[in-house]
């Protein structure tokens, strides 16, 4: 609905206007009675969807998921108080991943603030930390103002999340004067022609250069002139942590993931680099495997930053070259390049063929359900462009080490390292790519942190296949405990539910495995079926990680 002379809108019915006039099409919500004005006027038309959910946690992840899909705002409404702190753990997602979201919160009346009136909190300083700008809307004249400037914000630089609180009596106000903003556009950064020239010389310089790619802005423009510029050089690219979809894992020069359990031979690649061109990445702890593979010195390494935001630039690591620009701009501008003195490398095809040989799953099984064979029935049976999505744990290891992110976008997974990301997350691309195939992944202490989203998802008709890995566990925690407490388990046992019938009770067709033979035809019996769809698999505690640990091996027994 827009505004007229002869139709003045109401607060509510304003700032719902403003959102279509941005892009939105889409709100993730738990109903809450500080902004019923909102959910009255977004009854008034279809332009947007309202996606109701079960807990503001599972509302804001979705909303995060949204916004890395969209490379535009997610957006929420959560209430005041409980709903609020709730959401707060999709807000600390979408900051350390760098994703665009919008969280509009339920907030007390502008007559009782400063009271501590029921669940009243101060919003800005509780998520100025943790969010690029937190604010109130006190002026419903102003509602386009600050909606404007919330989604210009969450899409700038480098992209994250706007907190805006929305006094309940504000959006009662009728007859406001104001009309919608047009909708804004991330700015265009292309990177400064002499900088590049000076990449390409430094480039030139190398005997032994490597790329690592993925993060803020980066989006399908970027991975498409990335990939060319890197072939047409033959230079090595890795994907930073949980951006494996930032290049075709079919490239000639993909050379693998950086986190946790990378393939050595990566790690040998990066440490004994000259250069490392960096683009989109922060270089965060879990890429760097805590600031160890490139040191914030990185003594006898050349490095190149290419980042959308001039203040990640230097902030942690001494930078030889910074170029602040937007990575598909960037990307886009070196594969265009060309002054007669490109250099190329051989070291891209030898960098594929070893994450080849550690992307392939092995031939004989090791446990009664062994997850690298369940992973080569995966990589049979479902789409290579499927959407993978996933929260905190070990057991996502297998899939970053043996799926290929062939799609894009095709990976869902916090950096942040957040357990419960999943279930939302594919619910929230379920939706958005009703064609295309997704995947939750989840282990048992994760999936039951956010499972009352398969309501959700049975309730809007997302079509999404459910995977529970269950070694009735928390099993990170648990291999650090073996690690440094061998045999002393402490908090991390978990007595579980029957998951296959907790998906039946919420509509979903399931199967229990405990085999790879059960895995394997389960697996493609649940591809014949539509809706919402869930293996239990059953796994032994000892099947620790991807990269081989065991909590034999780890108490050296």
């Amino acid at each position: 609905m827009k505004p007229s002379a002869a139709s003045p809108l109401t607060a509510a019915q304003l700032l719902v206007a403003c959102l279509a006039e941005q892009g939105c099409d889409r709100v993730f919500t738990v109903p809450g009675e500080s902004f019923l004005p909102v959910l009255d006027a977004l009854a008034e038309g279809d332009a947007i969807e309202v996606v109701t959910c079960r807990q503001e946690g599972g509302a804001a992840f979705m909303a995060c998921a949204d916004g890395a899909m969209r490379m535009q705002p997610g957006v929420a409404f959560v209430t005041r108080g409980p709903g609020a702190t709730n959401a707060s753990i999709g807000v600390h997602v979408a900051m350390q991943d760098s994703q665009p979201m919008i969280l509009f919160i339920g907030d007390v009346d502008r007559t009782m603030r400063d009271r501590e009136g029921f669940q009243e909190m101060d919003f800005a300083a509780f998520f100025g930390p943790i969010c690029k700008w937190a604010a109130r809307i006190d002026d419903p004249a102003r509602i386009p103002e600050y909606v404007a400037r919330a989604w210009s914000t969450a899409i700038a630089g480098r992209p994250g999340p706007v907190v805006l609180a929305l006094p309940e009596d504000m959006l009662h106000e009728p007859d406001i004067a104001a009309t919608p903003r047009p909708a804004v556009m991330r700015p265009a950064q292309p990177p400064c022609p002499d900088a590049l020239s000076a990449l390409m010389a430094m480039i030139g310089d190398a005997a032994a250069p490597v790329a690592i790619v993925g993060g803020a802005g980066w989006h399908a423009k970027a991975r498409t002139h990335f990939t060319a510029f890197a072939e047409r050089i033959g230079l090595p690219v890795a994907t930073a942590f949980r951006r494996q979809d930032a290049l075709r894992p079919s490239s000639p020069v993909y050379a693998g993931n950086l986190g946790y359990g990378p393939n050595p031979k990566l790690v040998s690649r990066i440490k004994e680099a000259d250069l490392v061109l960096v683009v989109g990445a922060r270089l965060g702890e879990a890429t760097t495997d805590g600031y160890s593979l490139i040191t914030p010195d990185h003594p006898g390494q050349v490095l190149i930053h290419v980042h959308p935001d001039p203040e990640e630039l230097g902030r942690v690591y001494r930078t030889d070259l910074a170029i602040c620009a937007d990575p598909a701009e960037f990307s886009e501008s070196a594969e265009l390049w060309d002054d007669g003195s490109i250099i190329t490398f051989d070291a891209g095809a030898e960098a594929h063929a070893e994450w080849r040989a550690w992307n392939t799953p092995r031939e004989e099984a090791l446990f009664p359900l062994d997850l690298a064979r369940a992973l080569a029935t995966a990589r049979d049976v479902l789409p290579a462009d499927s959407i993978i999505c996933n929260g905190a744990g070990n057991f996502s290891g297998w899939w970053h080490r043996y799926w290929p992110y062939a799609g894009f976008p095709s990976q869902l997974a916090p950096t942040a390292g957040a357990m419960g990301y999943g279930i939302p997350a594919a619910v929230a691309a379920a939706l958005r790519f009703p064609e295309r195939c997704v995947v939750a992944v989840c282990g048992d202490g994760d999936f039951l942190m956010n499972a009352q989203e398969l309501a959700t998802a049975a309730q809007h008709g997302a079509h999404m296949l459910v995977i529970v890995f269950d070694n009735s566990a928390y099993g990170t925690i648990r291999m650090h405990q073996e690690r440094e407490y061998p045999g002393r388990v402490s908090a991390t046992r978990l007595a579980n539910p029957d998951f296959a019938m907790m998906g039946r009770s919420y509509g979903a067709w399931a199967a229990t495995v405990s085999t790879n033979a059960e895995f394997d035809e389960a697996l493609r019996e649940a591809m014949q079926h539509d809706g919402l769809r869930l293996i239990h698999c059953l796994t032994d505690i000892e099947q620790l990680s991807a990269g081989g640990a065991t909590i034999s091996g780890l108490r050296g027994a």
